[in-house]
């Protein structure tokens, strides 16, 4: 990372936020815009590492249905493979003399998958001992896989998540007589989040006693808790003279490395639990001179208040 050597030395510094401070052992931003830490594990095998759980609830919806979707199939395919190898003349209600052997594969195949699912059309039934093993073995086997994907549906269902949507860039806009850091976030979806708190931290590699080091600086908000997340919230960090910023022009944020991390949290009354989420700004990411569109507006009857979540990051440029 570049040096930046003004850093203001009343700027309050943090070592609690859990990174390293050795700048050449760490790569990239620290923390990625969805929120999670830019880190690879490595030292163990790759199943002791994984927890599968947790990867199938962090799926996006679209991949985990597709996960889904190929291991019905894949599954499927591989026991119709089976009733297959061991003869078609085994399969009661499949002409073993009559069309292609892509169709009577076919047919096993559907026999698979109404196995699979417990379904049993009586149309095709299995005779011999093997056939009527693997049978048994496809039932039992497709019984756990719904009851495991069914815990699954509901344990996506029923997480408690932060539905908050943050602006892509953070802007330094005019402020009281100065300026100030702003980013903003809203939440998107119909919940109703209560005693919001934010918090932001700023990392840099900086020089210290002749070597490189991560210093960590804690960004005073102007408001740091609110009631209720119900429409946008700007978090302000006022550039005073106890801010790391203080001093920064223009050119310095466009030469300099570094990273904003923000950290929000906030009560779901429907789940009655805490949810959490956050997200990054690297210098590259911030906007010199401009300042937030309104997002929010009332109707035209003036009886309820409409956000426009698709302003979010709507600003417009300033002169500072």
């Amino acid at each position: 990372m570049n040096v930046f050597k003004k850093i203001n030395i009343r700027a309050k510094t943090s070592n609690s936020t859990g990174f390293g401070t050795n700048p050449g052992s760490y790569g990239g931003r620290f923390i990625n815009k969805d929120g999670s830490a830019n880190v690879e594990k490595r030292g163990v095998p790759f199943l002791s590492r994984i927890s599968w759980y947790h990867t199938m609830q962090g799926l996006p919806a679209w991949k985990f249905i597709g996960i889904l979707f190929l291991f019905y199939a894949g599954i499927n395919f591989v026991f119709a493979g089976l009733y297959y190898a061991i003869g078609i003349e085994y399969l009661d209600g499949i002409d073993a003399k009559e069309g292609s052997e892509w169709l009577k594969f076919g047919k096993a195949y559907f026999f698979s998958a109404q196995t699979f699912t417990t379904v049993g059309y009586g149309h095709i039934s299995p005779n011999g001992f093997l056939t009527s093993a693997l049978a048994a073995t496809e039932a039992l086997t497709g019984l756990l896989s719904f009851a495991i994907a069914t815990g699954l549906f509901y344990g996506r269902f029923s997480r408690p998540r932060a539905f908050i949507r943050f602006s892509q860039n953070a802007l330094i806009a005019p402020y009281r007589n100065g300026t100030a850091f702003m980013i903003r976030m809203a939440a998107f979806k119909n919940t109703n989040l209560i005693d919001a708190e934010a918090r932001m931290t700023l990392g840099m590699s900086v020089e210290e006693n002749g070597s490189m080091v991560n210093k960590f600086y804690t960004l005073d908000l102007e408001l740091q808790k609110i009631n209720a997340l119900t429409l946008s919230w700007t978090l302000v960090h006022p550039i005073n003279e106890e801010s790391p910023f203080f001093g920064f022009t223009k050119e310095d944020f466009d030469t300099t490395e570094g990273e904003i991390i923000v950290y929000i949290k906030a009560f779901d009354d429907v789940f009655s639990s805490t949810v959490s989420t956050g997200t990054s700004y690297v210098f590259e990411e911030i906007v010199y001179g401009a300042k937030f569109d309104m997002m929010y507006e009332e109707n035209d009857a003036n009886t309820k208040t409409i956000l426009n979540l698709d302003r979010i990051n709507s600003y417009s440029k300033v002169q500072l």
